[in-house]
């Protein structure tokens, strides 16, 4: 099996190469420089026509969509998914909420607080609303079981993936402390530590100043810089 897998340092990406890490997997690392648009090319176009990181490719087939790629290796690896009907179904529908609620909101409360040009306080606090309710059901989920369905499974590497980030999204996790405690303790996973290093340069610095990344974004979204 030859897998090669199309990535960037983003929170999606992070979910294939952790799950790679977690099932012992072997694969290749094609890093692609989202500010330089490499993922709109015409060559990884044909591999992935929506033009997003990540993409594996196993042999000759190519899987787009992170949440369809975790899937698949849970599948071809027998891992991080139940076998039993039941189980399954919960460990997808959470995965699920992640793929259809949970990214998205967190994606779109990031554009309109960190790249969009003008500031827009009702449509901050819009998907900033939808962020904390999403994380209270995962807190509210998580007060009786150490994780989503059951035992560990790709729905808690996709859910993580985002969840790590709130404080760029701009939420506290401190009145969760469920989901804080889980949060804390797959970040203590090696095989996490080891996929958070996939590719190995990361543009966004905790803490630091981001403004270069923010403004080359910004640049290759065409939407100019940000009102002060």
């Amino acid at each position: 099996m030859s897998l090669i897998l199309f990535t960037a340092p983003t929170p999606d990406g992070y979910k294939v190469s952790i799950a790679l890490e977690e099932m012992g997997l072997g694969y290749t690392v094609q890093p692609l420089d989202l500010t330089k648009g490499e993922q709109k090319r015409a060559e990884f176009l044909k591999l992935n026509p929506n033009g997003k990181v990540p993409c594996l490719i196993d042999d000759d087939f190519a899987v787009m969509e992170s949440g369809a790629i975790l899937v698949w290796l849970a599948e071809k690896s027998g891992q991080l998914l139940p076998a039993d009907p039941r189980g399954r179904s919960e460990a997808l529908q959470w995965l699920m909420l992640q793929v259809g609620g949970l990214g998205p909101m967190m994606g779109q409360a990031n554009l309109f607080g960190h790249y969009w040009p003008e500031k827009l306080p009702a449509v901050q606090a819009r998907y900033l609303g939808e962020v904390k309710r999403l994380f209270t059901i995962l807190d509210a989920r998580l007060a009786d079981r150490d994780y989503l369905a059951g035992a560990y499974s790709i729905a808690d590497i996709a859910h993580f993936c985002w969840v790590r980030t709130a404080s760029w999204t701009g939420v506290d996790l401190a009145p969760l402390p469920h989901l804080s405690r889980w949060v804390d303790a797959i970040a203590a996973r090696p095989a996490v530590q080891r996929g958070l290093k996939v590719p190995d340069v990361s543009p966004v610095k905790d803490g630091g100043d981001n403004s270069d990344f923010i403004a080359r974004t910004r640049k290759l979204m065409g939407i100019g810089p940000r009102e002060a």
